[in-house]
């Protein structure tokens, strides 16, 4: 097999991962050029095959993420991949010379999902998120060129706002893997309804970050961030319409409300750009 069929054969396995769940709804948008559209789905493809390694691998699940802990550290260090997906990413990692330590840490929250099941306090779960959540945006911000440290800080609250809303909406998942993201504390003052919309609440907050984010972008980056931003609030209303109780059914996005979502985001990005262009001419 020539190295270019390889590669091509990496990137279809890579789409494969992203067309297959329902969470990539605002993963890519139609703006996003060519090449970063591949680099972003190679990027979410490493993130889901590290997720999927700590959620599905059972009472192997040490033993597997060390083992991709392994391979991704040779990548970094120049060996020749293995994995249809390593094989891809290599490309994006030499491209933009990302670092290696996100990639790492989101192997690292996913070993520490192994044992610790539960958060009793704030300071412990953003702790988790951090190393969960955070890393995803620092991957891709030298994608949408935002790598610096004010942007690199806008993205975590985003990132990090964006999983609580994932967490959230998937309490009945979560607890059939025996996980529970709420806050313990929160579920002794006021159960599971009043810990649920205490994380929505967090949520929102973090969110809210990503606008000044937004403005710091290209417009066809922008409208991908305002995406992501967008889809985390249309998860916390979706919980705010069914009283918070996301133990009893997990709430969707439906089709529709996805299709809004990039009509509001091209055109809160058109206003920005008209602004900008005001402000310039002024």
């Amino acid at each position: 097999m020539s190295e270019l069929t390889e590669l091509q054969a990496a990137d279809e396995y890579c789409r494969f991962l992203a067309r297959r769940h329902y969470e990539n709804f605002v993963a890519v948008s139609g703006l996003v050029g060519a090449a970063q559209a591949r680099d972003l789905m190679r990027t979410y493809a490493y993130c889901r095959t590290t997720d999927d390694l700590g959620d599905e691998s059972g009472d192997a699940g040490l033993e597997r993420l060390a083992r991709w802990r392994d391979e991704v550290t040779a990548l970094f260090a120049g060996a020749q991949p293995v994995h249809p997906v390593l094989i891809a990413l290599r490309q994006t990692v030499g491209r933009y010379r990302l670092g290696r330590q996100p990639f790492l840490d989101l192997i690292e929250a996913n070993v520490q999902d192994q044992s610790i099941h539960s958060y009793e306090s704030w300071p412990e779960l953003l702790a988790y998120c951090q190393l969960s959540a955070a890393p995803v945006g620092r991957m891709v911000l030298p994608i949408f060129g935002l790598d610096t440290p004010k942007a690199a800080a806008l993205s975590d609250a985003l990132c990090v706002g964006l999983q609580l809303a994932n967490h959230a909406q998937d309490v009945a998942r979560d607890a059939a893997r025996g996980r529970c993201y709420l806050l313990q504390s929160d579920l002794r003052t006021g159960g599971t309804a009043f810990a649920v919309r205490s994380l929505c609440e967090r949520a929102r907050e973090l969110l809210a970050c990503g606008v000044e984010l937004e403005a710091m972008a290209p417009f066809a980056y922008r409208v991908q961030l305002t995406l992501y931003r967008l889809g985390g609030i249309a998860i916390v209303d979706a919980i705010a319409r069914q009283g918070f109780t996301t133990n009893e059914r997990r709430p969707q996005v439906s089709m529709a409300t996805k299709a809004l979502l990039v009509l509001r985001a091209c055109a809160s990005s058109l206003r920005e750009v008209r602004a900008e262009k005001k402000f310039e001419t002024a």
